[in-house]
């Protein structure tokens, strides 16, 4: 998935054609953790210019398999492969993606173990865009067949100001505000509000910190917080 350090990395040097970033978050809340992996590449034209890319992500989940006691274990597992087209405007980009959409679960239940396996389409975009000097925004979203799930997640940011700056990290070009994030599914919704730290360096890599409140169907109001990271060749 695309993150905002990307267009300055872009911006500093012209890449090969067959550029790539490779991506990955950490996320933990009350009933789940989750971890996810994977690789954005340009075909025939570098990151820095628009044109078409392939997506390819996995990922996996231990969670609460029942809403209701007793509640057991699920491990869930899911994978994307998505072929799309990435607009470029200055600081600006826009993408568009559509392709497959798989999940497996293991549930571990009183009553046994039960496997299932499901497959489906997944529509995605993307935005990045600087609307003034010192800050940036944001917006990510799906659609799957998967138990008609809708997903977004939009997030604002200025520069850090340098008496706040790490000095641990690279954060000259850091910025900071606020993340809204909502997921809905047949049976099941969640709302998030929280602020996230984008644009962090450190050996290398590229870092966003997320941390808020969540609301779930199933829960009182409880805290989350996300891990994530990229790297360009």
């Amino acid at each position: 998935m695309a993150t905002p350090a990307i267009a300055d990395d872009e911006q500093a040097e012209e890449r090969s054609p067959w550029s790539s970033v490779l991506f990955g978050s950490l996320e933990a809340g009350p009933t789940k953790g989750f971890v996810s992996a994977g690789m954005k590449t340009a075909l025939w034209s570098g990151l820095s210019s628009s044109g078409f890319r392939t997506m390819l992500k996995i990922g996996g989940a231990q969670e609460q398999a029942r809403r209701q006691r007793p509640r057991g274990i699920a491990y869930k597992s899911e994978a994307q492969a998505l072929i799309g087209y990435e607009w470029r405007i200055g600081d600006t980009f826009l993408s568009l993606y559509a392709g497959s959409d798989y999940e497996g679960e293991q549930r571990e239940e009183p009553r046994g173990t039960v496997t299932t396996g499901s497959y489906g389409a997944r529509l995605h975009g993307d935005l990045w865009m600087t609307p003034s000097e010192g800050t940036m925004l944001q917006a990510s979203a799906y659609a799957s067949t998967l138990d008609g799930r809708l997903w977004g997640r939009v997030a604002a940011g200025w520069l850090l100001p340098q008496a706040f700056r790490l000095a641990s990290f690279q954060s000259d070009g850091a910025h900071i505000g606020p993340e809204f994030e909502a997921y809905r599914s047949h049976d099941y919704h969640k709302l998030r509000f929280g602020l996230h730290l984008t644009g962090l360096r450190l050996f290398g890599l590229t870092w966003r910190l997320s941390g808020g409140i969540q609301k779930t169907s199933d829960r009182p109001a409880d805290a989350y917080a996300t891990l994530g990271l990229h790297w360009q060749s």
